[in-house]
């Protein structure tokens, strides 16, 4: 249970009042934020009737006390980025160019004696041996060769075969009834 005693007060001026009340009518801006906006707005001690007690604040907006805490401790530290979501840190990945190149040309080249195609973990393996990488998951390597349009299993990494030639398109078809009477003009 959070303490109510060293309370963090929102005090809103007119203006931040206003476009915290936008924020809750629009209706283009995501749930989330206007959930934070209507927490601002209920606990604001420059209001009418004072702030709402967070045990209420939490069961009209249908979140646990601590976020309603959370919420209002973010605004009074940091204003009105608080209302956004906070950026997910970038991670990078395990396989940067030089080691992408290398798993392409894996890819592409005939496969290990015994074999009829690459496999996922086939290629992980060889990148661990080539010491490219320390190691590195399928996943990671389905996505290099998925964005690179590459499949270890063949030319196509559909699980059909392409249609090639004529009336491969899935375009106009013929009519089996031809109109041979012709057609004339409505005079009305």
């Amino acid at each position: 249970m959070p303490n109510t005693l060293h309370k963090i007060k929102v005090l809103l001026t007119t203006e931040e009042r206003a476009v915290l009340e936008e924020i809750c009518r629009l209706h283009g801006v995501g749930a989330a934020k206007q959930r934070r906006a209507r927490i601002l707005l209920l606990s604001d001690e420059n209001q009418a009737d004072g702030s709402l007690p967070d045990r209420i604040i939490a069961e009209r907006v249908g979140l646990c006390e601590r976020q309603v805490v959370r919420i209002r401790q973010r605004f009074v530290r940091e204003g009105d980025k608080s209302l956004a979501r906070r950026p997910r840190p970038a991670v990078a990945g395990k396989l940067d160019g030089k080691a992408e190149a290398h798993l392409i040309v894996l890819a592409c080249s005939t496969p290990p004696e015994g074999r009829d195609a690459w496999t996922l973990q086939m290629l992980c393996d060889e990148l661990g041996r080539l010491k490219l990488v320390e190691s590195v998951s399928r996943e990671t390597v389905r996505k290099s060769l998925k964005k690179m349009s590459c499949s270890p299993g063949g030319s196509s990494g559909s699980a059909s075969p392409r249609r090639i030639g004529r009336g491969s398109s899935r375009g106009w078809k013929r009519s089996s009834m031809s109109t041979k009477r012709t057609t004339m003009r409505s005079t009305r």
